[in-house]
């Protein structure tokens, strides 16, 4: 696509669409054409959200797929699972094109979907149209999707440390242990009392442990990239900061492979891709790199008494797990250069 693309997001005022409007504001390839917030119909977004006054003064409006089929070329959806599965379709049959942020398309198997979320998926024939929407493992299939769905931030985190190993044969796929922590805005904008400051604060807690729904997802597309069914130990930890994401990965190498042979993989894997930083040896990854960014920093550390590789990796869960990937997703679906608007510093303080 030639020119300026014109986009609206759906659950603009969130944390995702909220991150998302940040990255589009300063974008010259995307305008910003329709804001869908149904608790704020009628408010500019500024008033929301005061940091965007006289940057994004664009008011709120409600939902209405005609509306957004004649004022946009591209919708995101920030909205949540189940919700996402009703409303787009209706998109899609209006000639729009579509990168949603739900678990609703992430899965293949809509028996995974439905066991993962508890949800009947009301159009299981979009799952196999639907493209995994991480740049780094799906580029090509992306530029061309009508319909692209946004990984989850643990599974970015995760696939990211562990796809190179599984491609390379270079660990046993029954051996993967993942721990990962998240900040807080990684549930959303909503006031549930676990998540409230009192709560969280100064505290460190795992939850989910009996079953994410993060996991099948995490497994789909590590089998792919072993070519065998893969199912790994997975448990996510709240941590008490907004925002950012570290995950320590663990598994047993496979004989024939050492340290200076495990990096090669590495960077081999990712020789050409601007957004994963492969970090300098015996160097580890800090979440306050990559708040606000794009960018996924790993670091590796390979234990020769017990054979065993540890890989570090560190997202910012509103940027490369959800909203930044989204916009390198979107500029590789319009034809931009896909790191246009995401070469960006961190947060770092």
């Amino acid at each position: 696509m030639a020119g300026t693309a014109r986009i609206g997001i759906v659950g603009a005022t969130g944390y995702v669409g909220l991150e998302l409007v940040r990255l589009l504001a300063g974008h010259s390839g995307f305008l910003l054409a329709e804001l869908v917030s149904q608790s704020h119909v009628g408010r500019p977004f500024s008033e929301v959200h005061p940091a965007f006054r006289s940057i994004v003064d664009l008011a709120c409006s409600d939902l209405s797929a005609d509306r957004l089929a004649e004022r946009c070329d591209f919708v995101v959806t920030a909205l949540p699972h189940g919700v996402s599965s009703a409303l787009v379709p209706g998109l899609l049959d209006k000639g729009l094109r579509v990168l949603d942020h739900s678990g609703d398309f992430r899965f293949k198997d809509a028996a995974v979907y439905e066991a993962a979320y508890g949800l009947t998926h009301p159009r299981p024939d979009l799952l196999a149209e639907a493209v995994y929407g991480l740049p780094e493992l799906y580029r090509d299939r992306i530029r061309t999707a009508r319909i692209v769905a946004n990984p989850g931030c643990y599974p970015t985190c995760t696939l990211l440390g562990l796809v190179p190993l599984l491609r390379a044969g270079a660990v046993d796929p029954a051996s993967l242990v993942v721990d990962a922590a998240s900040g807080i805005s990684g549930a959303g904008r909503k006031a549930d009392v676990p998540y409230l400051f009192t709560e969280a604060a100064e505290s460190f807690k795992a939850y989910g442990v009996t079953g994410h729904r993060h996991r099948p997802e995490i497994e789909q597309e590590l089998s792919a990239a072993a070519g065998v069914p893969v199912a790994v130990t997975f448990v996510p930890h709240l941590a008490p900061m907004k925002r950012g994401m570290l995950a320590t990965i663990h598994a047993q190498v496979r004989p024939g492979f050492d340290a200076a042979a495990l990096r090669r993989i590495f960077e081999e894997a990712y020789a050409g891709e601007y957004f994963v930083r492969l970090l300098p040896a015996g160097t580890f990854p800090e979440t306050r790199s990559t708040t606000g960014t794009n960018f996924a920093d790993l670091g590796l550390h390979y234990d020769a008494r017990t054979g065993r590789i540890a890989v570090f990796s560190a997202i910012d869960n509103l940027g490369k797990g959800a909203a930044a990937q989204a916009l390198q997703a979107l500029n590789l679906m319009a034809g931009f250069d896909e790191a246009a608007g995401l070469r960006l510093p961190a947060l770092a303080l």
